[in-house]
C-alpha cells in the first residue's frame, strides 16, 4: 500500500517495497501522486522493482552500448572502441557495472597508463567516459565513476617537430621524391602521400579509376586493409568525411598518369599492388623503412608514412590555405579535429598574422604622414 504526504506545497508518496521503501515528491496534486504510486506498485507486482537494477557486467554494458551508439563509426575508429572492451576484460573480467568505485577505475588507468602513452589513455578514457554517462542516464549506475580521474602515462609522446617536416624540408623531400620514381612503387606513395595527405589505408585502397586525369583528380571512397585488424580486401573509409574528391597538382598527376602506362593493371586495379605481399600491396612496414632510408640520407629528422599526412596539413596551413578546406581536403568529421590536431601550428602562424596586422596599419600610418 502506498501512503501519502503533503511537504509544502507539493505531494509526495511512498509505496514499502524491499530492499527499502520507494519514495518520490514533487506532484502539484494528491491525485498525481496517487497515479504516479500505482505504476509503481503495477511494475512491483510483475517484479520489477525500478530501485533494485539487475546486475550488469562492465564489459557487457560497454559492448553493448558500442553497437548501439557507435555502430555507424568505421574501419580504424571502430576497431580503438574494440582494443578499449579488452582492456575492460582483461582488468575487470565480469564485475558488475554497479560495483565499480572511482578508486577502482583510478587503478585501472593507472595500470594502464604503465605502458601507453598520453593518446591511447586519453582515448581509452574519452570511450569509457562517454559510456559511462549514458549508464548514469539510463539510471543502471548513480555515480560517475569517470569523474575526475587523473590519466597517467610513461611512454613520452612525440613532440610536435617530430610528427612532420617544416616547409624547407618537405620542399627538398618533394623533390628528391621525383628524382627516385624510377627506382620502385614506393616512392610514388611516398610522393602521393605528401602531396595529396590521404591516410595510408585510402593511400593503398586507390585504384586507377579513381585517377581523373581531365580534371587532375582523385576520388577517395574507399581503404584497403593492410593489417590484420582491418577488415580484408577493400572497406570504407573512416567516416563519412572521407569520402572526398580532391583536386592535385598536374605534376603529381603526370607522375601518375605515366606510371599507369609503363606498368601492368591487376585483378583489383590497384595503384599500389603487390602480389608477393601478405596482404596483396606496399606493405606499411616497408613503405616507413623506405621513407625512413630517404629522409636519413637528406639529414633530415625520420618522420613515419603518417607524417607525411601531418607534413601536408602543415604546408598548406603554413602557406595561409583556409583550415576549413584543410579540414575537408583530409577528410576529418569536423573542423575541431583539424583545430586540435595542429593547434600548435595554429598557434604560431596566429602570432605571425598578429604581426602582419601590426604591420599593415603601421606602414598605412606611415604612408599617411608623407602624403601629407
Amino acid at each position: 500500500m502506498a501512503s501519502f504526504k503533503k511537504r509544502g506545497k507539493t505531494w509526495q508518496y511512498c509505496v514499502s517495497a524491499k530492499p527499502k521503501p520507494i519514495r518520490k515528491g514533487g506532484f502539484k496534486t494528491k491525485k498525481e501522486a496517487m497515479i504516479a504510486a500505482a505504476e509503481v506498485e503495477a511494475k512491483l507486482s510483475k517484479g520489477d522493482n525500478p530501485i533494485v537494477k539487475k546486475a550488469v557486467s562492465f564489459d557487457e554494458y560497454f559492448e553493448k552500448w558500442v553497437n548501439l551508439y557507435r555502430s555507424h563509426l568505421k574501419g580504424p575508429t571502430l576497431s580503438h572502441y574494440g582494443y578499449t572492451l579488452q582492456e575492460i576484460r582483461d582488468y575487470f573480467g565480469s564485475k558488475p557495472i554497479q560495483e565499480i568505485k572511482r578508486h577502482d577505475y583510478q587503478e585501472f588507468l593507472n595500470n594502464y597508463g604503465s605502458a601507453k602513452g598520453q593518446e591511447s589513455v586519453e582515448k581509452l578514457h574519452s570511450h569509457i567516459k562517454a559510456c559511462i554517462e549514458d549508464a548514469i542516464e539510463e539510471g543502471i549506475i548513480k555515480i560517475n565513476f569517470t569523474r575526475k580521474a587523473v590519466k597517467t602515462w610513461t611512454v613520452p609522446a612525440k613532440k610536435d617537430e617530430e610528427k612532420y617536416l617544416n616547409y624547407s624540408d618537405s620542399i627538398r623531400l618533394t623533390r628528391e621524391l621525383y628524382k627516385r620514381l624510377d627506382s620502385g612503387l614506393g616512392y610514388y606513395l611516398l610522393l602521393l602521400g605528401l602531396t595529396s595527405g590521404l591516410r595510408f589505408g585510402e593511400l593503398v585502397g586507390l585504384t586507377r579509376k579513381d585517377f581523373n586525369f581531365f580534371n587532375n583528380t582523385i576520388t577517395v571512397n574507399k581503404t584497403w586493409g593492410y593489417a590484420k585488424r582491418h577488415q580484408s580486401g577493400f572497406g570504407p573509409t573512416k567516416n563519412e568525411q572521407s569520402n572526398r574528391v580532391i583536386k592535385m597538382d598536374k605534376h603529381t598527376m603526370m607522375a601518375f598518369r605515366h606510371l599507369f602506362e609503363k606498368t601492368p593493371n591487376n585483378i583489383h586495379g590497384l595503384v599500389f599492388y603487390s602480389p608477393s605481399s601478405k596482404y596483396k600491396i606496399i606493405s606499411n612496414t616497408n613503405v616507413n623503412k623506405l621513407l625512413k632510408k630517404v629522409l636519413t640520407e637528406l639529414n633530415i629528422q625520420p618522420i613515419t608514412v603518417h607524417g607525411l599526412r601531418h607534413t601536408h596539413a602543415s604546408v598548406l596551413l603554413y602557406r595561409k590555405v583556409s583550415i576549413y578546406y584543410v579540414s575537408a581536403r583530409l577528410g576529418h568529421a569536423d573542423i575541431e579535429t583539424t583545430s586540435s590536431t595542429y593547434a600548435h601550428l595554429i598557434k604560431e602562424l596566429r602570432e605571425r598574422d598578429e604581426n602582419e596586422t601590426v604591420n599593415i596599419f603601421e606602414e598605412m600610418a606611415i604612408e599617411k604622414v608623407e602624403i601629407a
